[in-house]
């Protein structure tokens, strides 16, 4: 299954492309099936409608544990760093795992959780996270992880929009120095949801919280009160296995569901073959689970693949920026999978955190969640793989399932800022505004994929024409990413940007929509418009133009207020980084907000801000100006 050379490349890619069916149905014979699939594949992008391995029969639980028990039993599975480095690390091997996923997944049957029932899982980077969630694929539940940084009300939305039964949370989290209440955070969420009827919390801080009598059951109690067998149950390769909310251009979130055959097959190839793995490696990805990056390569990928996985529960600058690399020294660290926004925070306290520690078990660098840039790509490849790990600059999306655009490691040349090319399987085209192909190399447009691939979202749910509109519509016949991207002379692959009314801020995609709404709630607010701008840590940054008429003369306080509606409508996450009270808002005479000529009144280019004469009143752009020549 695992690529070795550039020429194997070029002829498995040639294959994958001309006979998609059979290469798939190829790779697929690596996993266990309880029953084959009739067909391999059916699609159409109108619809949009696609299958993959349909009438196949299997548990995805059966791949990353079950059948690695007889020769792997004693392997670790999951290697758990605490956010305390004085804190001890546990290990658990696969036959550990094995058991305390089947126990907590008859907790679930306990408490009445059924096959195709949603599970809302809020819960800090702990095992007991991955222990959930593959409980819940265990008995064939569909989970619903919602990362630590989402407000309250954010919950409620995403519990409400799935339907959820039950809640699987913990007393509270560490992150850094600091401690979150996410059983508090909880109890709020849920004075809104009526259909959760349990929630399961486990000890984790050991922070007085309110345990609601008839509601809510502490994860420990219930353990003692079940046995350790727990057959998987039998699910169809197209069964969803999990709903994962994703920022869309409108208020309210999207729920991108993915199933279970096409995304077990490819996370499991993905993995194996860009990092290029080997038995026995330690593979430390450095994201939450509650991001599509952990789902895929925290647990499903490695767990399918028999590997090693590092879970870490804080964050690289805490007790001090040296943390990544002790980790990296202590475990033995082959495969680091991070983030331009960690590196390039990592890269401003200089090299002495990583004076004194040996890097040399790294083998692989990886890159997720944003483009990295060239000075970020340099520092990463010098002083961390000191030359010797090649650097692993993945493209993909929380819709796409798994990495698409990406070098293999010791096989691909890399380029610094490059994506470089497509993985097997994948067919990436670039289009005009009008949907028309653009051929050649040396060429940049709009990023579309023409074939489906295992990994790809099958619906949002409960609402499947906003799946259509958001991804098919924009181009007949044609997946669209949503971002802009460049295919050099040598044919390689560099994203370029979003295209769209998304900002990628830290890796993590915020909709503008959903930070216009949440500031519009404030109440003083007329309107508001969102743009992301270049940020030196977080890649973008997001830049908000408020109508405010009546600030109450201290502007300041008036800006933290805002802050503080976005903090508890969304979470922190989505917190503008400036703010601009503007008179007025440049619209088109439809009505449409001019977000170009935001954007680049926030990228400071404002000598440069294009054909103005569309807009209703051409004036509202001086006024903006003036305001920005005040502060």
């Amino acid at each position: 299954m695992q690529i070795k050379s550039l020429d194997e490349y070029n002829a498995v890619y040639k294959q994958s492309v001309e006979q998609p069916e059979e290469f798939w149905a190829g790779i697929a014979d690596h996993f266990l099936w309880r029953k084959k699939w009739d067909k391999v594949l059916s699609w159409d992008f109108k619809e949009p409608n696609i299958k993959w391995f349909e009438g196949a029969k299997l548990n995805i639980t059966e791949n990353c544990l079950d059948r690695h028990l007889e020769e792997n039993g004693d392997k670790p599975a999951i290697i758990w760093e605490p956010n305390d480095p004085e804190k001890d690390t546990i290990t658990l091997s696969y036959k550990i795992l094995h058991e305390h996923v089947c126990r907590f997944a008859n907790v679930l049957k306990k408490n009445g959780v059924k096959k195709g029932d949603r599970i809302c899982i809020y819960m800090p980077m702990v095992p007991e996270l991955a222990i959930a969630v593959l409980a819940c694929a265990r008995i064939g539940a569909v989970h619903s992880v919602i990362f630590g940084g989402f407000s309250a009300r954010a919950i409620a939305d995403r519990i409400n929009d799935a339907e959820c039964k039950l809640v699987i949370t913990a007393d509270g989290a560490y992150r850094g120095n600091k401690q979150i209440q996410l059983k508090d955070v909880i109890d709020d969420a849920l004075i809104g949801c009526p259909t959760v009827k349990k929630v399961v919390v486990l000890t984790n801080t050991r922070t007085p919280i309110s345990m609601i009598k008839g509601r809510d059951v502490w994860w420990e109690d219930e353990l003692k009160l079940v046995g350790s067998e727990c057959p998987a149950e039998e699910m169809d390769a197209e069964d969803m296995l999990f709903i994962l909310y994703t920022s869309g251009s409108t208020g309210k979130p999207k729920g991108v569901v993915h199933t279970i055959g096409g995304y077990m097959v490819y996370t499991g190839y993905t993995f194996a073959n860009a990092f290029n793995y080997q038995p026995g490696e330690v593979f430390f990805c450095t994201a939450d689970i509650g991001w599509i990056t952990g789902h895929s390569y925290i647990v499903y990928g490695p767990l399918s693949q028999g590997a090693t996985s590092l879970m870490f529960e804080g964050i690289p600058t805490y007790p001090d920026a040296s943390r990544f690399w002790q980790i990296v020294e202590k475990h033995k660290v082959n495969i680091l999978y991070t983030a331009p926004t960690a590196i390039r925070s990592l890269m401003s306290f200089g090299t002495e955190p990583i004076k004194g520690h040996d890097l040399s078990s790294l083998r692989v660098l990886g890159s997720v969640g944003e483009p990295i840039n060239e000075e970020a790509w340099h520092w990463y490849d010098e002083e961390i793989g000191k030359g010797n790990s090649p650097i692993v600059d993945t493209w993909w999306q929380t819709e796409t399932g798994g990495l698409m655009i990406s070098p293999i490691a010791y096989v691909t040349p890399t380029k610094p800022s490059y994506a470089t090319l497509p993985l097997p399987g994948v067919q990436p085209v670039l289009v005009d505004e009008e949907g028309r192909e653009i051929l050649g190399n040396g060429v940049s447009g709009n990023l579309c994929m023409k074939f489906p691939w295992p990994g790809i979202l099958r619906t949002t749910y409960g609402d499947h024409e906003r799946c259509r509109q958001t991804y098919f519509s924009t181009y007949p016949n044609l997946y669209f990413t949503g971002d802009g991207c460049l295919r050099d002379e040598d044919g390689y692959y560099k994203i370029t940007g979003r295209v769209d009314d998304v900002i990628n801020v830290s890796g993590h995609r915020i909709g503008t929509a959903e930070v216009e709404n949440a500031i519009n709630m404030h109440t003083g607010v007329v309107e508001s418009a969102v743009v992301g701008y270049p940020h030196d840590v977080k890649g973008q940054g997001i830049y908000a133009f408020v109508i405010y008429p009546n600030t109450h003369g201290d502007v300041e306080l008036t800006k933290m207020d805002i802050l503080k509606t976005v903090t508890r409508v969304i979470g922190a996450i989505a917190k503008p980084d400036k703010i601009l009270f503007v008179t007025g808002l440049p619209k088109t005479r439809s009505g449409k907000i001019m977000r170009r000529i935001l954007r680049k009144i926030a990228e400071g280019e404002t000598t440069n801000l294009g054909d103005t004469t569309t807009l209703t009143d051409p004036a509202v752009v001086d006024e903006i100006l003036a305001a920005l020549q005040k502060v």
